[in-house]
């Protein structure tokens, strides 16, 4: 009896959990089995990241548990560090080789489905490694809404002026989904939260949007977004379009129009690239990164290696000569082709070609705002805003997490949003070290000073 065919999935994220999820729905018992490698036991939805920065949803509604809904895939917490497709040997450190020393383990593999998604696209703009914040996890988002608060109780309780105006300005790069949508539901919460601050008012906050192209909002008809920026300036946004990031050293936001800008945040949501790990497989890949991928979603010139989502080049059959964007939208969709034509492969049939004709797209403005083009029609304000719940609400995965959406967004419109800053999560043995004398006084971090991103302090912060 042959042994089942074994299909590694490397990534769990939008791309790779529904594909896991179909392929565990359409394989027979003991056809194959599934293996997905990713860092995190969670799939994001990030489309809901500015809700759960701004507190209007609890981070752990954002998140899919991928051994809850993959029970029939085997999970391996780790990352591919190495691909030879060869060989079909992919090289994957885990966190049992730090703690046994064994180091990476190799799996061998009969089906490749490569949707390790993306990352943050940064330029050696001075000072941008050091301080800026980012915008693409669960954890930087949280972090961003204990920053912004701190800020202002910095704000509150100084009476330098210099420091003051610093706290309070708060400066996004990038005016695509993920910077638009951040800022106007972060500028919401502050707003809401300056009514508790006795010498903090909404006018005394500066927030700053600057985009290096003539538009915002790319993916939407034209006149929506002229709608955002004259719906984000009336709300007293200083937007900046044509502009480009120079530095930001001593916390000071350089422009290139002139501007400087005392500041100490400075969120980079200015576009993101293809996982590196693509480049070091010696497959195809297109012009920016991404691997050259058929209407089928196999890797062009390959054998059983499947590619889609953010990490792919996939032909928009419905606009020749253009390729997917790289949205929610395509990714599902994508993800169940991909599926299916790897059932049909183990099977002998035929695969299917990618097809499908952009519905529309939706961007929220914060809260009773927003825009939406669907099928052809335009709508703004609370419509455009409840179309773009209503649209999200529908891809995230489970019943479960539908149901606690619901719940929350209940809850939150019948009582006052929270807006209490958490940072002394991302630090939570701070406090003990220093009753245990494990630092010396003085050089142990604040709980309340941790960073966003981990690793570096962001604009405001210093390092212990």
């Amino acid at each position: 009896m042959n042994a089942p065919a074994r299909i590694l999935i490397v990534g769990g994220g939008c791309v790779g959990m529904f594909t896991a999820l179909r392929l565990q729905r359409k394989l027979r018992r003991g056809e194959a089995d599934v293996v997905v490698v990713e860092p995190q036991p969670y799939m994001t939805y990030q489309p809901f990241l500015p809700e759960a920065a701004a507190g209007v949803l609890s981070p752990r509604h954002v998140v899919v548990p991928l051994r809850r809904v993959l029970s029939r895939c085997e999970l391996i917490i780790g990352e591919v560090r190495s691909i030879d497709p060869t060989k079909r040997l992919a090289t994957v450190s885990t966190l049992a080789g730090a703690e046994d020393g064994v180091g990476p383990v190799e799996l061998a593999y009969d089906a490749l489905v490569l949707a390790p998604g993306s990352v943050s696209r940064t330029l050696p703009v001075p000072g941008l490694a050091e301080h800026g914040i980012g915008f693409t996890t669960v954890e930087e988002a949280i972090g961003l809404r204990n920053h912004v608060l701190e800020q202002m109780d910095i704000a509150s309780s100084t009476r330098d002026a210099e420091v003051r105006a610093a706290a309070l300005t708060f400066v996004f790069v990038g005016g695509g989904f993920a910077g638009v949508e951040a800022l106007a539901e972060l500028e919401d919460m502050a707003r809401h939260a300056s009514r508790y601050y006795h010498n903090v008012d909404r006018d005394d906050m500066r927030w700053v949007l600057v985009e290096a192209s003539d538009r915002l909002l790319p993916e939407v008809d034209p006149e929506l977004s002229r709608y955002a920026v004259r719906e984000l300036r009336r709300r007293g946004v200083d937007v900046r379009l044509g502009t480009r990031l120079e530095s930001c050293l001593d916390r000071t936001v350089a422009l290139d129009d002139g501007a400087r800008l005392a500041s100490r945040t400075l969120v980079w949501t200015a576009g993101v690239r293809p996982h590196p790990v693509l480049a070091d497989t010696g497959l195809p890949l297109d012009e920016r990164g991404r691997l050259c991928s058929s209407p089928t979603l196999k890797v062009q010139g390959t054998e059983r290696v499947w590619a889609a989502g953010d990490a792919a080049a996939v032909p928009d059959l419905t606009r020749p000569g253009q390729d997917c964007a790289p949205n929610a939208q395509h990714a599902v969709r994508q993800a169940r082709v991909l599926a299916d034509n790897i059932v049909a492969e183990l099977r002998g049939a035929p695969p299917k070609e990618y097809r499908h004709a952009h519905v529309g797209s939706v961007a929220s403005l914060g809260l009773h705002k927003g825009v939406a083009h669907v099928h052809g029609r335009t709508f703004t304000g609370w419509p455009a805003w409840f179309t773009h719940r209503t649209y999200h609400l529908s891809r995230v995965p489970t019943v479960n997490r539908k149901a606690r959406i619901m719940a929350e967004w209940t809850l939150a419109g019948l009582f006052k949003r929270e807006i209490v800053s958490l940072g002394s999560l991302e630090h939570p043995r701070a406090g003990f070290e220093a009753a245990a004398g494990v630092l010396p006084p003085g050089s142990t971090p604040r709980p309340g000073n941790a960073s966003p991103r981990g690793d570096q302090p962001p604009m405001g912060r210093t390092e212990p």
